[in-house]
Order: structure tokens, then C-alpha cells, then sequence
């Protein structure tokens, strides 16, 4: 009985092991043929090869037709780990004049699926990138002696003009990073992808879609020809044009005013919000970002202390200074707090329970209209310390909030929204933000600064500019944009879209005129510009070393065409640098050119290099 009992215990258990094999097998044929393309692709790549067309990227152009990037054939060369047989590693190493080192470092990187999370034993690897015709044609000669090993034809970017690089950005071999965050499955390793400005931003519209060349291998794995005559061909689609609003013309003056100089200059066309110019300084050719160099040209320039990859148009954040005077004055006037004929006194400054603002020579009592056309310090001053005061609001918090809520609808405090990637919010306290630094305890002495663009307050040149635009416009913006038009479509809705702020169109036209007297006989007198009106104000932002320079301004007056916004650091008073080059700026866009006079002074500006300290700036 125990001999028979041992041996029914025995079938079930070898019985229970077959089971568990072909559950085994069944699960492994499940996973190679379901949850992974493993089989498929190494059943398709004895058959097939399936050869990658990239289509050409869109290219890009200025306002008024001028072709700023477009491309250029490179070459890649791909290979295919299981076809990689005896290979002759220092004559690959030769061919293709690279080192050893390299090779095995390249292979290491390519084969690590952390790093490169598309790698597959049978499909293709991008080995070198952007390889020039000429070194092409070295290594094609010789291609036949490294097999597994192909040359794979592409596009690279090419610049018309060595300016604008923070606008039109770059491509880059897309990173690890990039690849995890593929929704659509677009990119493999090796491929290129938009890394700033519009080939980021605009990603999808210009890098078109990839075709494919489907070549029948015989049992020896050469390649026949093409696989039904082309019938599963795909052909590319080339990615899409698109159209800035750009003026290269204004661009590269903008970029030239400001040589050896930090800070930013920004146009907008109020009518529309399209950008005509973004200069930020220092700035660098765009061609040292295209071809094999790029990532040592890059890391050169992320180790400059003067940071010109920083985009200070839309990433630099700075105290606006008396430009932001115009933003106050129409708060109070909305409010209620003043008329355009109050006036307020102003002792070289505003004076009060102690506290001190100091201000420059003027008439005093002065009215808001003076008031802006001579840059008072105190006069805003008074207009905010009422504002906090008033019965009205009961509380100061109440009030700053309000005060806070027109700023917002300026376009001040958060992201506009430009369609370039990077932009940063800026500042604007409410009274959140005051109680938690005093501890509930402040009032209108307090936050006397922001009155006049210091303190807390930060905005972009960006922002500045969009004040401009919409001063020009009476009450209104429409989101800052580079793109002006796309092919086959148009830009997104929301930069076709006014935005209305809180102030009324009446009280806009009392800043206007206090704007235009600055130019006429206040601080902005270097802004006029014979036969054309313009508006300005000037802005000097304090700084712990020298003060900031600052300008913004719109002409013409009554047909505005341009808004602007100069911001040069440490440059001084905002008619040392901020005027001038605002002015030149404008009369170029307005003229087509620079008198000779005005070239002259151009001349002298681009030459000047503005000093701090002992470090040459």
C-alpha cells in the first residue's frame, strides 16, 4: 500500500511540474508577443529593414519676409547591434577620425536604457550626429568593411543672421528626460527636438512628420531593394513655416545699442501684441548651438558669470522704477483718490512723520500731469499713502488688495503668457504678503516705495513693455507674442484676444498727455524724434550698486505703432541709456533707418561700456 501511495503522490507532482512548464511557456510567449515588440521587431528585421525618412523642418521667418532660419543636409551615422559582426573597431575609429575612448563611451551610453530608454538589439542606433557632407563622403567610401553600420540622411538649422538667439532658440538631441516624457512616441534616440525659444515653443508645428522606407533583406541580411515597389513607403511631412513678428532689422540695431551692457530691450506693436524686438544682453551667435560643437559651446557659455543664456526679457525680474508712476496714477485716478488737478507738495521730496523720499528741483504743489512729465517722487507717494488711508476700505489691507488687483489687471504680477518658454511672474505684494512681514502691523508709510517702482515690486522688461502697449491703447493689451502667422493655420486664439484692465480709456488719455510733455520738455526731451509724437517715461531704479537705467515709451501718440521698454543695469538715470536708446529704437522701426545724426549717436552708444566698481559690466 505504500509503494502504491508513493507512486499516486508522484504523478501529481510530476503531472503539477509539466503544468507549471507549459504555464511558463505560455506566459513567455504572452509577454514577447503582447507586452513587448522584441519578437516582432527581430522576425521584421530578418525580413525588413525599415529605413527612417526625417522630414525637414519648418522654417522660419521675420515680419517682413526675411528668411531667418532654415536648413541644411547633415548626416548621421546609425547602426544595428545584432547585425554588428568582426568589427574592425580602430578602423571604424579612423574612418570617422574619433577615438577609441569615444567608441567605447558612445556604445556604453547607446546600450543603457536608462539613458536611452528606446534602445532595441534590432532597430537602428544613432552612433555620430550631424556629420557634414564632406566627412560623409570619408566614411561612405569605406562603409562596406563595418557592417551593421549605415549612414542616415537629415536636416540641421542654419541662421541667416547672428542675432535674435534667444528668441529663435535651438534643437538639441532629445535627452533622456525628453524621451520619458514622449506622449506621442514622435522620438527615438538620436532624433533632434526644439530645447528654447520658438523651435521649443513651436515644437510640434515645425518638426513635421517622420516617413519610413521599408528595403526586403535576403537570408543573408542584404538589402534587395525596396519591398513591394514602395507600397508601405511613407513619405515625410515637412514640418510647418512659421512667421514672426520680428523686425531683424530692429533686432539687430536693438542687439548692437546694447553691446558691452546687461539688460534687455522689448518692442511690441500695441495693435496686434506681436513682438517686433527682444534683445537681451549679452547675447551669443545662434550658429554656436548647431552641429557636433553644441554641447561644448553651450556648457561655455552656462559657465559665463554674465549668463547670456538667461533670456533677461522674460527671465530677468527688476524693480520697474519710475515707469510703474503711470500704472499709480491711473489706480488713483480710477479709485477716486485724486483728480488729474489735485495736487500734492513735494519739499525735494515727500516728507512725512519722519520718513523721507527724495525727488529732484520741480514746481511744487504740482498736478498729476506735471507730475508724470517730471518724474515727482512725492507726488505718488501721496496718492499711495492716501489710497492706504482712506475710510473707505477701513483697512489698509483692504485697500492694497485693491491696489493689487488693478496691477494684476496691467498685466503686472503673473506670467502674460508670451509663447516662448522661461517667462517669469515678477512681483506684486498684497497684503497677504505685508502681514506675514510685519506681523499685521504696517500701513501706508510702510509700502511707500512701491508707489514708485521700488520695494517689492519686480516685473519683467517684458511687463514694462506691455505697460507701454497698453497705455498706447488706452485700457487695453493683447498677450505679447513672437509668432505673427503659421502655415496652414494661425496662431493660438488667446493672442488675438484683448485684455481690458480696470482703468478707464478717459484716464489713459490724462497719462498719455503727462507722458508726452516728458518728452516735450521733462525728463524723456532726448526721446523726440523730428515729425513724430512720442510718449515716454523715464525710470531710474535704485540699485545697491549703480541704479538701473530705464525708458518706456509709445509713438506715435494718436497712432501708436510701437510701445517700448529699455532696461540697461547699472546704467544710471533713465535718460543716460534708457532715452536714447529707446528713441533710436523707435525711429528705425517708424523711419526704416537712422538719420545721420542719429546713426552717429548710435555708434557712440555701442561703443560705450558701462562700468560697476572694478569689474567691467
Amino acid at each position: 500500500m505504500a509503494r502504491r501511495y508513493d507512486f499516486e503522490e508522484r504523478k501529481y507532482v510530476i503531472g503539477g511540474i509539466a503544468v507549471l512548464i507549459v504555464l511558463v511557456f505560455i506566459a513567455r510567449l504572452f509577454v514577447l508577443q503582447i507586452l513587448t515588440d522584441d519578437y516582432k521587431k527581430y522576425a521584421d528585421s530578418n525580413a525588413f529593414l525599415k529605413r527612417t525618412q526625417y522630414p525637414s523642418r519648418g522654417v522660419i521667418y521675420d515680419r517682413n519676409g526675411e528668411l531667418l532660419v532654415y536648413n541644411q543636409p547633415a548626416y548621421d551615422i546609425t547602426f544595428i547591434p545584432r547585425e554588428i559582426a568582426g568589427l574592425d573597431t580602430l578602423a571604424l575609429c579612423e574612418a570617422l577620425d574619433i577615438s577609441p575612448a569615444f567608441f567605447v563611451e558612445r556604445m556604453k551610453e547607446v546600450s543603457n536604457r536608462r539613458k536611452n530608454p528606446g534602445y532595441s538589439r534590432y532597430t537602428h542606433q544613432v552612433f555620430m550626429s550631424q556629420l557634414s557632407a564632406e566627412e560623409c563622403g570619408v566614411f561612405q567610401e569605406k562603409l562596406f568593411k563595418f557592417p551593421g553600420f549605415y549612414i542616415q540622411r537629415r536636416t540641421i538649422r542654419q541662421y541667416a543672421y547672428h542675432a535674435a538667439a534667444h528668441v529663435l532658440g535651438d534643437i538639441g538631441e532629445v535627452s533622456a528626460r525628453e524621451m520619458e516624457a514622449n506622449e506621442d512616441g514622435f522620438y527615438e534616440r538620436g532624433d533632434f527636438i526644439g530645447k528654447q525659444g520658438v523651435e521649443r515653443f513651436y515644437e510640434k508645428e515645425l518638426r513635421g512628420e517622420k516617413g519610413v522606407e521599408v528595403l526586403l533583406r535576403d537570408a543573408h541580411g542584404r538589402v534587395q531593394g525596396r519591398y513591394m515597389e514602395g507600397k508601405l513607403d511613407k513619405m515625410p511631412v515637412v514640418g510647418k513655416n512659421i512667421t514672426l513678428g520680428l523686425d531683424i532689422q530692429l533686432q539687430m540695431l536693438g542687439e548692437r545699442l546694447m553691446k558691452n551692457k546687461i539688460g534687455s530691450i522689448v518692442a511690441i506693436e500695441p495693435a496686434t501684441g506681436e513682438i517686433l524686438c527682444m534683445v537681451s544682453s549679452p547675447t551669443f551667435d545662434p550658429q554656436l548651438m548647431v552641429g557636433r560643437s553644441r554641447g561644448k559651446n553651450h556648457q561655455h557659455l552656462e559657465q559665463d558669470p554674465k549668463k547670456p543664456l538667461l533670456n533677461r526679457a522674460i527671465m530677468g525680474v527688476y524693480p520697474p522704477g519710475s515707469t510703474f508712476k503711470t500704472a499709480q496714477g491711473l489706480t488713483f485716478l480710477q479709485e477716486g483718490i485724486i483728480q488729474p488737478e489735485t495736487q500734492f507738495p513735494c519739499h525735494h521730496g515727500f516728507v512725512h512723520a519722519g520718513l523721507r523720499v527724495g525727488c529732484h528741483a520741480h514746481s511744487s504743489p504740482i498736478g498729476l500731469v506735471p507730475a508724470i512729465a517730471t518724474s515727482c517722487n512725492s507726488y505718488f507717494c501721496w496718492g499711495l499713502y492716501r489710497m492706504m488711508g482712506m475710510k473707505k476700505y477701513g483697512r489698509p489691507q483692504v485697500a492694497m488688495n485693491k491696489w493689487r488687483d488693478y496691477m494684476v489687471s496691467m498685466g503686472f504680477g503673473y506670467k502674460l503668457g508670451v509663447d516662448l518658454p522661461g517667462e517669469k511672474r515678477g512681483l506684486i505684494p498684497n497684503a497677504e504678503f505685508y502681514d506675514k512681514a510685519y506681523r499685521g502691523s504696517w500701513n501706508g508709510l510702510t509700502v511707500i516705495s512701491i508707489a514708485i517702482g521700488q520695494g517689492e515690486v519686480l516685473l519683467t522688461p517684458l511687463q514694462i513693455a506691455n505697460l507701454g502697449a497698453t497705455i498706447a491703447n488706452r485700457g487695453y493689451f493683447i498677450t505679447p507674442h513672437v509668432a505673427k502667422s503659421i502655415e496652414g493655420g494661425q496662431v493660438d486664439s488667446v493672442y488675438r484676444q484683448k485684455r481690458f484692465t480696470d482703468a478707464s480709456p478717459e484716464n489713459y488719455e490724462v497719462i498719455v498727455q503727462g507722458m508726452r510733455d516728458a518728452v516735450l520738455g521733462g525728463t524723456c526731451r532726448g526721446a523726440n524724434i523730428e515729425g513724430i509724437e512720442v510718449c515716454g517715461k523715464t525710470g531710474t531704479a535704485q540699485n545697491r550698486g549703480h541704479d538701473h537705467s530705464a525708458f518706456m515709451g509709445f509713438a506715435p501718440m494718436n497712432d501708436p505703432k510701437i510701445a517700448i521698454a529699455v532696461y540697461v543695469e547699472n546704467g544710471g538715470f533713465g535718460a543716460v541709456y534708457g532715452v536714447p536708446i529707446g528713441a533710436l529704437m523707435m525711429e528705425q522701426y517708424l523711419n526704416g533707418e537712422l538719420s545721420e545724426a542719429s546713426e552717429l549717436k548710435a555708434e557712440d552708444i555701442s561703443n560705450r561700456v558701462i562700468y560697476y566698481g572694478n569689474e567691467e559690466r
